[in-house]
This record gives C-alpha cells, sequence and structure tokens, in this order.
C-alpha cells in the first residue's frame, strides 16, 4: 500500500519538468511561486542550467516511477502469492473435515475447482485490484487539487464525466457478475469431465467410449466459451463507452483550457496569475493522468465481478458445515480397549432416506464380528459410523464405555485401522504406504509389517524392493498385491480395532489363501468388524449381525446351530476351483 501511495506525488511531479522548459527555459517567463522550492536559486537565470535540470528532473522522475514499478511489482507478487497459499491451504484443509456425504453429493472435482482455480481469486481481489483502486483514489484527489491551483472551470469540466463513469460502472458490473459466475460454473462442469472421465479411463476404454466423453468434455467446453464471449461482449462494449465518455472529456478541457490561454496572453494580469502554455500542457497532462485512475477504477470495478465471483465459490466451500467436530469438553484417548456399543442408533442422510433404524448391540472387547445382508442393508454405513464419519441421527454409539461424540476425534480415529474391498494406495513408494499411518516407522518395522502380511517377498522381488513407485491408485501392482500392501499398513498401525471390507472379494482363490491367513493374524486380539460377502470369511467370527433395510435382524453367536446356516445368511457362497 504504502509504494502504491508513493506513485500519487511521482505522478503530480511528472509534468513539472516539460512546464519549466516550456514557461521558463523557452519564454523566459519567471518560476512559478508554487514550484520554486522545487528549483535551487542559483540556476534560475541561466537558461542552459535550468534545462540541463529540468532533463535531469524528469529522468529521476522517470527513474523512480520505474524503481517503484518494480518494486510494487517483486511485493504484490510475493504476498499475493503467500495470499492464494494460505487460503488454498485453509480451503484443503476445511474439504477434508466435510462428510464424505457432501463429497459424494457434489463431487469432489467441484471442491477441486474451487481450491486450485477460484483461490486466486482472493490475490486478484486484495492485492491486484483493491491496491491499485486505492492509490488511484489518491492519485484523483492529488490531480485535482493541482487543477484546481491552475484553473477552477478546467478541473469542473475534467470532473464532469464522473457520473457517467460512475453510471456504466454500475450497470456493467451487475451485468458481468452474473455473467462471470456462470462462466465459473460451466469451467467447473468441465473439469469434472475430465476428472471422472480419467478417473475411470479403464472402463471408458473398455466399453470403447472415448469419443463419447470428448463430445461430453466438448458441449460443457462449449458452454463456457459462449458464457465467455457474453463476458467479452458485455467488457467490450463497457470499453467503447469508457474511451468514448473520456475522449469527450479530454477535448473539452482542450478545447477550454486553448481559449484561457489564448485569452490571457493578451490579458493584463500578472505573469504569475496568467493560464500560461505550460500551464495549459500541465492541465493535459493531469487530465490524462486523472481520467487513467478514473478509467482505472472503473476497469477495476468491473473486472473484479469475475474475481468476486471465484471468491464467493471458494468461500461457500469454506462456509460448508462440518458434521463431525470436536465437542468442547471432548476428552482424550490413548489406547482404546475394544468394546462397542450400539444403543437404539438410527441414521439417515436426509429427511426422506433413513439408512438404520434403531440398531443396538453390544460388542466385547477382542470380538470378531461378521456384517451380513443384501446390497442397500446399511453394512457400508454402519462401519462408517463405528469410526464416525457420520453421527446417529437418534441413539449413540460407545467406545469402552464413551460416548463416540465425547472423545477427541483425532484420538477416536487413531483407534481403528481399516482394510477396504477394493485398496486405496497413494502415488508414492511401497515403503511410504505401508507407513502411511506411522511415517515415523524404520525400515525393520515397515518390513516386519509387510512379512506379517505375507507381503514381503513379492516386494523383494521387485526391482526397486520396498522403494518402487506404485503409481496412480496403485495400478502398478496386481490387486492381491494391493490388498497385501494394504494389510501391511493396517499391521503396522496396530491398532486396538479393525475394519474389514472383505478384503478377499476381488482377488483369485490362490491369493486368497495367503490374504486370509495374513487377515487371521491381523484380527487376533482385535475387536474386528468384518463386512462379508463369502461365507469363508465368516468361519473365523465370533458373532454374526445379520441387516435388512437398515434393521438389525438377527445376532448369531458361535456355538449357536444355524451359525453358518447358508440358507439363511445373505452372502456369496465361497467360490471353487476345478
Amino acid at each position: 500500500m504504502v509504494l502504491n501511495l508513493l506513485t500519487v506525488p511521482l505522478s503530480l511531479l511528472a509534468p513539472l519538468p516539460v512546464k519549466i522548459a516550456i514557461d521558463c527555459v523557452i519564454n523566459g517567463e519567471p518560476i512559478p511561486p508554487r514550484i520554486d522550492w522545487l528549483v535551487p536559486d542559483g540556476i534560475t537565470s541561466m537558461d542552459v542550467a535550468l534545462l540541463g535540470y529540468a532533463v535531469l528532473m524528469l529522468v529521476f522522475i522517470s527513474l523512480a516511477s520505474y524503481g517503484n514499478g518494480m518494486l510494487i511489482w517483486l511485493v504484490q507478487t510475493y504476498v499475493g502469492q503467500r495470499i492464494v497459499m494460505e487460503f488454498r491451504s485453509r480451503l484443503f484443509r476445511h474439504a477434508q473435515k466435510l462428510s464424505l456425504q457432501y463429497h459424494d453429493s457434489v463431487g469432489t472435482s467441484d471442491a477441486i475447482y474451487r481450491i486450485q482455480y477460484d483461490a486466486p481469486a482472493i490475490q486478484w481481489i486484495a492485492i491486484d485490484s483493491l491496491m491499485p483502486l486505492a492509490a488511484s483514489c489518491f492519485t484523483v484527489v492529488g490531480m485535482l487539487a493541482v487543477m484546481w491551483s491552475l484553473d477552477h472551470q478546467l478541473m469542473y469540466v475534467a470532473l464532469g464525466i464522473t457520473p457517467v463513469l460512475l453510471l456504466l460502472t454500475h450497470l456493467a458490473g451487475r451485468r458481468l457478475r452474473d455473467q462471470w459466475t456462470n462462466v465459473r460454473q460451466f469451467d467447473s462442469g468441465a473439469a469434472s469431465v475430465i476428472q471422472e472421465t480419467l478417473t475411470a479411463l479403464r472402463v471408458v476404454k473398455a466399453f470403447g467410449q472415448e469419443d463419447r466423453e470428448h463430445r461430453r468434455f466438448l458441449n460443457r467446453s462449449q458452454e463456457a466459451v459462449r458464457s465467455q464471449m457474453k463476458v467479452a461482449i458485455t467488457n467490450g462494449i463497457f470499453d467503447l463507452l469508457l474511451g468514448l465518455t473520456v475522449s469527450i472529456g479530454t477535448a473539452a478541457v482542450i478545447f477550454i483550457g486553448v481559449r484561457h490561454a489564448l485569452a490571457d496572453q493578451v490579458s493584463t494580469k500578472p505573469v504569475a496569475e496568467r493560464f500560461t502554455v505550460g500551464d495549459l500542457w500541465m492541465v493535459v497532462a493531469y487530465v490524462g493522468q486523472l481520467y487513467a485512475p478514473l478509467q482505472s477504477m472503473s476497469k477495476k470495478m468491473t473486472d473484479l465481478q469475475g474475481s468476486i465471483a471465484g471468491a464467493r465459490r471458494a468461500l461457500a466451500l469454506l462456509d460448508q458445515q462440518v458434521d463431525v467436530t470436536d465437542k468442547p469438553n471432548a476428552q482424550p484417548l490413548s489406547k482404546a480397549v475394544g468394546r462397542v456399543a450400539f444403543e437404539n442408533v438410527s441414521f439417515s442422510y436426509d429427511a426422506t432416506h433413513p439408512v438404520l433404524h434403531n440398531v443396538s448391540f453390544d460388542i466385547p472387547a477382542g470380538t470378531k464380528v461378521g456384517i451380513v445382508g443384501h446390497t442397500g442393508a446399511g453394512k457400508s454405513t454402519l462401519v462408517s459410523m463405528i469410526m464416525r464419519f457420520y453421527d446417529p441421527t437418534t441413539g449413540s454409539i460407545k467406545l469402552d464405555g464413551r460416548d463416540l461424540r465425547d472423545t477427541k476425534l483425532d484420538d477416536l480415529r487413531n483407534q481403528y485401522s481399516i482394510v477396504l474391498q477394493e485398496p486405496v494406495l497413494l502415488s508414492s513408494t511401497i515403503a511410504e504406504n505401508i507407513a502411511y499411518a506411522r511415517p515415523d516407522a524404520t525400515m525393520e518395522q515397515i518390513a516386519a509389517a509387510a512379512n506379517a502380511a505375507n507381503a514381503n517377498d513379492f516386494i523383494l522381488k521387485l526391482p526397486e524392493g520396498y522403494h518402487t513407485q506404485v503409481g496412480e491408485r496403485g495400478m502398478r501392482l496386481s490387486g492381491g498385491e494391493r490388498q497385501r500392501v494394504s494389510l501391511a499398513r493396517a499391521f503396522l498401525k496396530d491398532a486396538p480395532i479393525l475394519i474389514l471390507d472383505e478384503p478377499t472379494s476381488a482377488i483369485d482363490v490362490r491369493t486368497e489363501e495367503k490374504i486370509i491367513e495374513a487377515t487371521e493374524r491381523l484380527m487376533a486380539g482385535r475387536t474386528t468388524f468384518m463386512i462379508a460377502h463369502r461365507l469363508s470369511t465368516l468361519k473365523g467370527c465370533d458373532v454374526i449381525l445379520e441387516l435388512s433395510e437398515g434393521k438389525l435382524l438377527n445376532v448369531r453367536h458361535k456355538g449357536d446351530p444355524d451359525f453358518l446356516d447358508v440358507s439363511a445368511i445373505p452372502v456369496a457362497p465361497t467360490p471353487t476351483v476345478a
């Protein structure tokens, strides 16, 4: 801001050397009293020295202006980038805290677009618009003060176009705000097509739908182009009217200024009070500098609408309420014993779609629990609530007798290890994926976890061993290899409660044996909840929870006559190999 304000005196001084050269050197007139403090007394009577001083003064002002401009650019770049980085960081952290329901309904691509492309609008508003606007306001005030001292009437003429500029800015700004909002929405839609297609590229290729996805992208992009054209047309009309208004104002000032200068040449006024050719030059220069910030202010106000549209979208993400948060009096938890109880738990994603209905059970620590039921029965929702991805609509979930909502969220999540049906790996090395929950783990600890998960042998056969890059989502590894790395990650975390979403359903039978063996070791001594799709995975369970349409129909205990009654349990039979 200080550097921007320094442009005001430099702008005011810029026309003075030319005035001195015209009036004092060419026409031989004395230095006007209002600027004589700028000129040393010893050179006022020497034309060559005065001309040299005016030229040096012009060079100094130019250098100072360019130097100040360079400093403004450097500071503006640094501060702007820091603002964007910190704002993006805040948005990213908040987006991670939002519920899975929000991301499932809105889509991750929308959040990505807001963080990556809408967030920089905060820089355009705060740094690229508001700072120059403030400097322009001070420049206008300074120009008006100087013009008042030169010729009152010319100042009024120059200001005459201000109401027109304000009206044009208001009309264009209101229209551009809506148009820019549409542009952002269509751009975000096109970006979502890219993300969806590249994420599911194997499916797209398998069904030969590349052209279809390309057309879908083009349709979204064409909508964005049409919106951009509307913005360009509105901006073009505004610029045309703005330029016309400024040209009329400048022409009026020149016309009246020339008449004043001609009249004062034959006037009997004292020389110091006359409106000279040098004064006319100064007025014309000041009018140009006056209209430049006025134009800049009007242009910035309209350009600002695009930034405001982006900032509003980014702030809308920040305004999304986090569904699962720590209570003010939440208690810490170092390591849980592992007893889990549901007490009349009901849950719905919205008022019209209940998912769980009055579910109650009490699982002692160290129990192995199988969860079965048809698709849509509520199995995934139940285990998600155990990890407190969602809070119950009614009822409570307790861990070791304490409501989950009374425990610090970070400490609570640290009590769980999870192995998904489709393992999720990050685009890094095998070692980094295994140590994801314990980044400080040593290579010996990582190797021990991999050995327990029956993964060490295949890892050592890879060219780079534990430092092998797994590729995006781990796709450079086979399904069984990814699952064993996921199991190793759970071994290394060593949490008291284990969540298994049928870790063997998507692999071949030969690999299944290794994974079942590793899974049995992993379950030992831990409270385990396993979503089961195969009968073979239920054999090691102590309790089976049978869900149907969000209701707990049956709780079977090991030793019951119908514990593994295939006809009664809605799971797929174990596949056999001929």
